[in-house]
């Protein structure tokens, strides 16, 4: 599956770590949306998902778990779209 949007992760190269992997699985598997209320032990994850571009996974910070766990599941079943949590 060719890439949404502008990426400075090359499809083609070898991820550099993990969280660039889990990153590019979610991306090529159509989720377009992250719900995240991130910590200091995912900066990881948040970077990689930086490093995606803008058009690629869109972040939607929350102030709680619980929030991120209920606008996740609310987009997808309103989007009928994969989404993902942080």
């Amino acid at each position: 599956m060719a890439p949404r949007g502008p990426s400075s992760i090359s499809p083609r190269a070898p991820p550099k770590n993990g969280a660039e992997a889990l990153v590019r699985a979610l991306h090529e598997g159509g989720v377009d949306v992250c719900f995240a209320n991130p910590g200091t032990t995912e900066m990881w994850l948040v970077g990689a998902l930086d490093s995606l571009g803008p058009d690629a996974i869109r972040t939607v910070l929350a102030l709680h778990e619980t929030v991120v766990s209920g606008a996740a599941d609310g987009y997808a079943r309103m989007a009928r779209k994969p989404t993902c949590t942080l």
